[in-house]
């Protein structure tokens, strides 16, 4: 009786194990590159055209973070500083220093300074500072603590995974309109006494907080998430526009 099946078919069960393991072996690197820091770019720190310490600037010198990215509280983007903003103060302090040539040859012709873009989002991602900022998001909790950064690094995932953490969880993130650019600030930074005076205690509490010696992070998230009518929607057309 004649051979029903082709010859090259007995191979065929080796060739698809052989292709089943090859198709998992690649989702799997896939899927562990796409979660590693080298696709999120979390550690990126390019080389700027002029090096600008953070740290010194906002730690020594004690600038708000507003003075250079002016338009954070008002706009969908934030803005890179431009040379006037630069110039305002080294016209007279560092006016020499070498390191500082780009940003006087900037001054001098009208071109700005090429910076690299470092917290770049991808094209199909919208996503509004003004938003943010003014509803209790700290400039720390996308950036990291940029005041102890001696140059500029990618601090944070910005992965969806990531953003969804806190739209899920809002109260984990919230702190007072005042605090948004201070870097360093704490839980523990907030008089029990002066908060609850300001925003009131969530609903249902029953213990006073006002004469608590300290407020966690959950309770002053939760008070701000209800003072503010908070709901950070996770359907996609939020953010992919």
């Amino acid at each position: 009786m004649a051979n029903f099946f082709p010859r090259w078919s007995n191979w065929l069960p080796l060739k698809l194990a052989v292709a089943g393991f090859l198709i998992v072996c690649g989702l799997t690197a896939g899927t562990w590159y796409y979660v590693t820091p080298k696709y999120t770019k979390v550690g990126y720190e390019p080389i700027q055209p002029v090096p600008f310490p953070h740290d010194v600037h906002v730690n020594q010198l004690g600038m708000d973070c507003r003075y250079c990215h002016s338009f954070v509280e008002t706009a969908a983007h934030s803005n890179v500083p431009n040379t006037q903003t630069c110039m305002a103060c080294h016209q007279q302090v560092q006016k020499d220093n070498p390191k500082l040539e780009p940003v006087r040859a900037s001054w001098k012709t009208g071109q700005p300074v090429e910076w690299v873009w470092i917290h770049r989002l991808p094209d199909y991602v919208f996503y509004n500072h003004a938003a943010h900022v003014n509803r209790g998001i700290s400039c720390a909790v996308c950036h990291g603590q940029v005041n102890h950064m001696p140059a500029m690094y990618d601090a944070k995932p910005m992965s969806m995974a990531w953003c969804l953490e806190c739209h899920r969880h809002p109260e984990n993130f919230l702190r007072p309109e005042d605090q948004i650019t201070n870097m360093d600030w704490k839980p523990e930074d907030v008089n029990p006494a002066a908060f609850v005076a300001k925003y009131g205690e969530p609903k249902g509490v029953k213990e006073d907080w006002s004469k608590k010696k300290h407020l966690t992070q959950q309770e002053i998230g939760q008070t701000l998430k209800e003072r503010w009518n908070i709901h950070p929607s996770e359907t996609c057309q939020v953010c992919h526009r």
